[in-house]
């Protein structure tokens, strides 16, 4: 047996649907807030297979697709300089700016590296002292101890030609703001087990209570998700709004206390623009005072820019589930994983990345 197949067992899924179809007597409409999640309820086909009326909601759970638009005009800007090496995680290098990517900037001599590690991109300034090395820090909680350890630890050897563009974004403003909008539809959340694996679970009740909402802590396996939304099924069956925790395996109450320990001594919170959505208070962070010195926006004055979206994209609706990658018109036409108009085109945890590569067609009038 491999590790992951007791997650994938036909049999069980065909049971925990059986539940779920006994267990639901209304229509139930619940979010899933992971790209990772997104992408196998749809490579699997579970989101077709739920019983009439249980309808997912694809949320903004791709860290990628909404890094704001200016955060990549501004590493593009970065990496177009002589003298600098901008350094990336692979998934970010064709997301679309402005007007490129930066995998085109790299095709026409800029110094663009993929690494697999923020200290891989300190390594990097160590073997280059002559060269300014920036690393572009995205992602939710899940990737901000790593960021804060690499911000540490190039403090700690002195390295004054490393900095970061940081644009770390946090779920739980987000879960808020879509609850606030008066068009939401959600009635519950699953939320992403890697989130909580860092910083637990505690501050998702506060939001279950006051909007009086189940949230599942979940993992991303089939049978993960399936058992999820039972959970979730049966808190609203049962007019309970309480999060908990599916992620057993993986997930405690508390977290991880010394990486929320080093997040909260390197970054703090501040306000975040999140692309196609719109700037949210207190949804992201930057770095701290003291670490101010390592903040690339800083370094390298890269203010006052303008970016523009393709008018033909409609990420932002398809991030906050008020649309469906479907329903877009430049769907598999002119927005394909090669020719993304936007970023959930082109990640590996986009929801219209995930549409595309199930084969599902655009919608037609």
């Amino acid at each position: 047996m491999k590790y992951l197949d007791e997650y994938r067992d036909p049999a069980l899924a065909r049971r925990l649907l059986d539940e779920l179809r006994d267990t639901a007597t209304r229509p139930w409409r619940i979010m899933e807030v992971c790209g990772g999640q997104t992408h196998t309820l749809v490579r699997q086909g579970i989101d077709e297979l739920l019983p009439a009326g249980i309808r997912m909601i694809h949320g903004p759970g791709c860290p990628v697709c909404v890094t704001p638009l200016e955060t990549l005009d501004r590493a593009m800007a970065i990496a177009a300089r002589p003298g600098v090496i901008l350094t990336s995680f692979g998934d970010m290098l064709r997301v679309p700016g402005s007007s490129t990517d930066l995998l085109s900037l790299r095709a026409r001599g800029a110094d663009v590296r993929v690494v697999y590690s923020p200290m891989d991109a300190v390594r990097v300034a160590e073997e280059h002292p002559d060269h300014e090395v920036v690393f572009l820090a995205v992602g939710f909680e899940t990737t901000a101890p790593a960021n804060a350890m690499a911000v540490h630890h190039a403090s700690r050897l002195g390295l004054a030609n490393f900095s970061m563009l940081v644009s770390h974004v946090l779920v739980p403003p987000a879960m808020t703001a879509l609850l606030d909008d008066p068009d939401c539809e959600v009635e519950a959340f699953l939320a992403a087990g890697h989130v909580c694996a860092v910083m637990g679970w505690r501050q998702y009740e506060p939001i279950a209570a006051h909007y009086q909402v189940p949230v599942v802590v979940t993992g991303f396996e089939p049978l993960d998700l399936l058992e999820g939304i039972l959970m979730a099924v049966r808190q609203l069956e049962e007019g309970r709004y309480e999060v908990e925790n599916q992620y057993v395996r993986a997930v405690r109450r508390s977290g991880n206390i010394q990486a929320q320990e080093l997040v909260a001594r390197v970054f703090r919170t501040t306000d975040r623009a999140w692309r196609g959505i719109g700037t949210l208070p207190a949804s992201g962070l930057e770095l701290a005072p003291a670490y101010a010195s390592f903040d690339a926006v800083r370094r390298f004055s890269v203010h006052g820019l303008r970016p523009a979206e393709d008018p033909d994209c409609i990420a932002g609706a398809i991030l906050t589930g008020a649309r469906l990658p479907t329903d877009c018109s430049a769907y598999g036409v002119r927005c394909t994983p090669r020719t993304p108009l936007g970023a959930p085109m082109v990640s590996t945890e986009g929801t219209c990345a995930a549409f595309h590569a199930a084969g599902r067609p655009r919608r037609t009038a």
